[in-house]
């Protein structure tokens, strides 16, 4: 349960609930993702790393935290 006001987001496909007032950035740190490889979506748009601490998530927003994988040849 999340202390305080809480809002109800679809996060990679899933419901779930988060603080209110988060701003994209905030729920990596909410979630304890590192930023330097994650791209983030809300509502089907990709947003720029530079908007996430100005991007305000609301009630109902789809978000997709989607994690880079580096390895290959």
């Amino acid at each position: 349960m999340i202390p305080g006001p809480s809002i109800e987001v679809r996060l990679n496909g899933k419901s779930r609930e988060i603080p209110e007032g988060l701003t994209l950035l905030g729920l990596l740190k909410h979630l304890e993702i590192k930023q330097d490889r994650v791209a983030i979506e809300s509502n089907r748009e990709i947003v720029k790393a530079e908007l996430w601490g100005s991007t305000p998530i609301h009630a109902g927003d789809e978000l997709e935290v989607v994690h880079f994988v580096g390895g290959g040849r």
